[in-house]
């Protein structure tokens, strides 16, 4: 399990950042199913294995936050036996993965205030929690058109497009990323999730950037939604992910290089505010 999760979050078969999360955390288990001689043993393959799924993607605030929390919590912990630790790593990983599936869930349910009903929205990539927050406000009687980039190269967005396209109330739009510059004009906010808040900077699939600067130009806010635990202030440098070029061009790059970064980093001062579990924080 903890191998094929790895490959999963590799090979971005899973795009919500809470859910790589709640996956790379839930992946642990698979050890509480091996026979270990000692206390230390067990602990040794613990502490291996986080490290595996760590490596996974190191840009992922919320999955190295989450593994680590349960290694460390039984690393530091005074067990007497193999079962003693193994139960207290379940426990961790069910406290763990709730307060990420809350967090997750109060932030779409704080953010549902702050959708208008009627407005017009633009959203890009693919984000558990902005697409909770849309249903979330249609179950309140709200309706919404919504504009959602491809975000290429991988077109995840086509993946919220299918989502939304299947909610009664919303009128949904599949664009071009670089057509968010036509469609901005027509939008009363902007809403996308986020991989991770680091001092002052979002870091969120690439192609954020561009259209947060567009927004700011033309006035239209830029709100994030996500868990509080995305927001890192300290013991955490974010690292970009630069993926295979054959996704952009498949066929060979002759004479040229192709360069393909999963992740951009936009100024929070083009951000209208931040939505999670703990209420909306304007910047």
């Amino acid at each position: 399990m903890i191998d094929e999760t790895v490959e999963e979050i590799q090979e971005m078969q899973t795009h919500s950042s809470s859910v790589v999360a709640v996956n790379a955390t839930r992946a642990l288990e698979d050890l509480l199913d091996r026979e270990f001689a000692t206390v230390e043993e067990y602990v040794r393959a613990l502490e291996r294995n986080g490290t595996v799924l760590r490596r996974a993607n190191p840009s992922h605030a919320s999955l190295q936050n989450a593994v680590r929390e349960v290694v460390s919590d039984v690393s530091d912990a005074d067990v007497e036996s193999v079962d003693a630790a193994k139960e207290r790593t379940q426990k961790t990983i069910d406290t763990v993965i709730s307060r990420v599936e809350s967090g997750k869930r109060l932030a779409a349910e704080n953010a549902v205030e702050h959708l208008e009903d009627g407005a017009t929205l633009l959203t890009h990539d693919y984000s558990s929690t902005v697409l909770e927050a849309i249903e979330q406000a249609v179950e309140d009687g709200k309706s919404f058109e919504v504009y959602v980039t491809e975000a290429r190269p991988r077109y995840i967005g086509r993946k919220t497009a299918r989502a939304l396209a299947e909610i009664d109330a919303v009128d949904t739009t599949l664009i071009t990323d670089s057509a968010h510059g036509v469609y901005l004009e027509e939008c009363d906010r902007v809403v996308v999730g986020m991989d991770c808040i680091v001092d002052e900077t979002l870091y969120n699939r690439v192609g954020t950037f561009p259209i947060a600067a567009t927004a700011s130009q033309l006035d239209v806010p830029v709100t994030v939604l996500g868990s509080a635990s995305k927001i890192v202030t300290e013991g955490f440098v974010f690292e970009n992910e630069y993926r295979t070029g054959s996704e952009v061009m498949p066929e060979p790059a002759d004479g040229f290089a192709v360069e393909n970064p999963a992740y951009d980093a936009t100024p929070t001062s083009l951000l209208e505010g931040v939505i999670t579990d703990e209420g909306h924080h304007e910047f």
